[in-house]
């Protein structure tokens, strides 16, 4: 199938992206553009992200309408380790047998051994992590290979996609930018990307967000001088340079106003202030805006999530005197 053929007839939740790239759906919980999934057909087909467990078949399905059955998968490659973005990758494993699975050496061994990893994440969602995230299952260890600062996927015909170490939201974060298309994959890196309102939120979650850090990844990000960036949440952006900004921006706000509010309130009261000093900043947030688009936003962006990471981090590097 081309991809005039898919312009005009794309399976659901499949869109074209040029250079053939195409763009998954990955239906997360059910929702839709909350979490992508993105295959580059190239002569070594790649897919970067799996999105959550429950997603694997949708992400299988996807992929056989693209002509990429179960022995033609070369590469997978998760940004970093993440329920929403790796949760998937044991089952895809087994359904794509052929494929390499490619991962910061950081999350390498959680891949092969989820244990931790669950463990850590029933804690956080209770009985709602097998509604959003299912079960990560393990991975053979002899098919991961892990890549430290740098990396890079063959995808063939001297075609790469080149990973760069980019923590701040997660120490086993990585960039990965397309040789071909110029792309980049931004994972969670630069924010979470609100399709409908153009909206860009912060994505701070704890235990390993660092503000300095991950405004060090941003600039390693432009330096990069992508064509586009590629978010897992959700879709394309050709304004690299702005967005960039942008998503610096955003986590300097987030930073004051938590350490504003933290000075002299509790935790919950803290979310509760930064939420409604930030809202104005979101078209999904404004008074009259879609209530759909209001709850996915805070789905992938939770202010909760986001502000616990940075009172984390703000407990580390500046003690509350309260």
């Amino acid at each position: 199938m081309n991809q005039a053929e898919l312009s005009h007839g794309n399976p659901a939740g499949v869109t074209p992206l040029g250079h053939e790239v195409y763009q998954i759906d990955t239906r997360m919980a059910g929702y839709r553009q909350i979490t992508a999934g993105y295959l580059i057909r190239a002569d070594r087909p790649c897919l970067v992200e799996t999105g959550t467990a429950p997603s694997a078949p949708v992400v299988r399905d996807a992929l056989a309408s693209l002509g990429v059955g179960p022995g033609d998968l070369a590469t997978v490659v998760v940004t970093h380790i993440h329920l929403d973005h790796a949760g998937g990758v044991g089952d895809i494993a087994t359904m794509f047998p052929a494929a390499e699975i490619v991962v910061h050496q950081r999350g390498a061994r959680h891949l092969a051994d989820p244990t931790r990893l669950m463990n850590s994440a029933r804690e956080v969602y209770g009985s709602a992590l097998e509604v959003f995230f299912g079960e990560l299952k393990p991975t053979p260890a002899e098919r991961i290979r892990a890549v430290e600062e740098r990396g890079s996927v063959d995808l063939g015909g001297g075609r790469s996609l080149d990973s760069h170490y980019s923590p701040g939201h997660a120490k086993h974060h990585v960039g990965l930018i397309d040789s071909a298309s110029g792309d980049l994959y931004v994972g969670d890196a630069a924010g979470v990307f609100i399709q409908e309102t153009r909206d860009l939120r912060p994505a701070s979650p704890p235990p390993d967000f660092d503000l300095p850090v991950a405004l060090d990844s941003l600039r390693l990000f432009a330096a990069l001088a992508p064509t586009r960036l590629l978010f897992s949440h959700f879709g394309p952006v050709d304004d690299v340079a702005p967005t960039l900004e942008r998503s610096a921006e955003e986590l300097n706000v987030w930073v004051e106003e938590t350490r504003h509010a933290r000075a002299a309130l509790d935790l919950e009261h803290t979310v509760a202030m930064v939420r409604e000093r930030t809202r104005h900043r979101y078209a999904s947030l404004a008074p009259g805006a879609d209530p759909e688009i209001s709850t996915k936003a805070e789905r992938i962006s939770s202010t909760r999530a986001n502000v616990e990471g940075i009172v984390h981090w703000l407990d580390k590097t500046e003690p509350n005197p309260h």
